[in-house]
């Protein structure tokens, strides 16, 4: 998955660090900063890591990130790269300007970038250019990005109180692929942990990918995705503490905490 310029490790789990940042931004004028790291796991077996740090300062936001595969899973598929999503933050909306991914997995290596002006996407860069797409792709219309936001920024709108954590949709674009993210309740017994609020997920293409492709239909119609979160403070503001996702070879297991 990792072909698509964000999808691939956000469905690791690893781009919950942006909701870190929406769960904990204070309307405080002086400068934030918050770290923290992912770890995910798959039958109980180390594979991937993420640190986040998150920065605020006068309206302004930074989320910027370190991911790599970790334990087995590194022998067979060494990836390492790194995200970062720039903007601000004008009362509840998100305004991106600039988002930027650089990985390497294996020999490959693969850069996307994708710039914003008034809210606008305005240009998108791959690197290397992709190759020429067949009758079965389903291609990107300008109607598609309207209001869409790269995989990080789209999740930094905060939810306005505990019973709306899990009503909520977002427009992404990874740079090739748009897709929806709807949140919505968890059904009695997939709670995770205690003391959390424990959503669904589901991702919902919408162009940018080929047709009939299995693992685009798998993501679509049978991936389980479940995110914990829980409140922070007092101001109606929620962090996201574990997640579980369904893949065609098991459930990822990621767990979240702070950096010092």
């Amino acid at each position: 998955m990792m072909r698509h310029g964000g999808f691939g490790f956000c469905l690791t789990g690893f781009c919950l660090g942006a909701l870190v940042l929406a769960s904990v931004l204070p309307g405080r004028a002086e400068t934030e900063i918050y770290r923290l790291r992912y770890d995910a796991s798959l039958f109980g077996v180390p594979i991937g890591r993420a640190d986040f740090t998150s920065r605020l300062e006068d309206g302004a936001f930074d989320v910027s990130g370190r991911f790599a595969s970790a334990g087995l899973a590194r022998l067979f598929d060494r990836t390492d790269g790194t995200v970062s999503s720039q903007g601000r933050l004008a009362g509840d909306a998100v305004v991106p300007a600039l988002y930027a991914l650089d990985y390497k997995s294996g020999r490959k290596r693969e850069t996307t970038s994708i710039r914003f002006a008034k809210g606008r996407i305005v240009e998108t860069v791959v690197t290397p250019k992709p190759k020429k797409r067949g009758s079965d792709w389903i291609n990107v219309s300008e109607k598609d990005l309207a209001g869409a936001m790269d995989p990080l920024s789209a999740l930094l709108s905060p939810a306005s109180g505990a019973d709306q954590v899990c009503n909520r949709r977002f427009k992404v674009f990874d740079g090739e692929m748009r897709a929806d993210i709807v949140f919505g309740p968890a059904g009695k017994g997939e709670e995770i942990g205690k003391d959390t609020i424990t959503c669904r997920a589901r991702v919902i293409p919408v162009s940018g990918y080929r047709k009939g492709r299995s693992t685009i239909a798998f993501l679509r119609d049978k991936a389980r995705i479940l995110v914990a979160f829980k409140p922070l403070g007092a101001k109606g503001h929620h962090t996201p503490v574990a997640a579980r996702i369904g893949t065609k070879i098991g459930t990822v297991h990621v767990s979240g905490r702070p950096l010092q």
